[in-house]
């Protein structure tokens, strides 16, 4: 009989074993950005959701980079809704690999910046684009509207 939790425990070693392997560069690119975090605001809110390392910062944006996500907190809890959101980016990171910066990543990016005006002109919602429609997809199936 296997010990409470080991399958959770499990999960979260082969997400972490395949964000440093197939996911390599985002996954360096997210933990430099950590480390910067952390050097520059220790006192962030960081913790693990579904293997993830979540740090809870107080810029505008949020983004997850391999198995690192940073959520925008501005002093308050992150929603629940955004932290679904950026791991389901997480999600995609795993089923991408190497590819997840050029086809999510760039594009995503792209639309939070330089589409903000048009998106609040027209009312087009963030999750209309791609790559933010699928992240909350994945998010809301593997997080299952779970709780940290």
């Amino acid at each position: 009989m296997a010990f409470r939790g080991h399958e959770t425990y499990m999960k979260n070693v082969l997400f972490c074993l395949c964000q440093a392997t197939w996911g390599i560069f985002q996954t360096l690119a997210g933990a430099a950005l950590f480390l910067g975090n952390l050097a520059v605001s220790p006192k962030s809110r960081r913790y693990l959701f579904h293997g993830a390392v979540v740090t809870e910062w107080g810029y505008g944006g949020s983004v997850s980079l391999g198995m690192f996500v940073f959520v925008s907190s501005r002093g308050v809890k992150a929603s629940e809704e955004l932290l679904s959101h950026e791991y389901g980016h997480c999600i995609q990171s795993l089923i991408l690999g190497v590819l997840y910066l050029p086809v999510i990543g760039l594009p995503s990016v792209i639309w939070a910046g330089l589409f903000r005006k048009y998106r609040r002109r027209t009312g087009v919602m963030y999750d209309s684009f791609y790559p933010e429609r699928w992240a909350t997809f994945l998010g809301n199936k593997f997080t299952n509207g779970e709780k940290r």
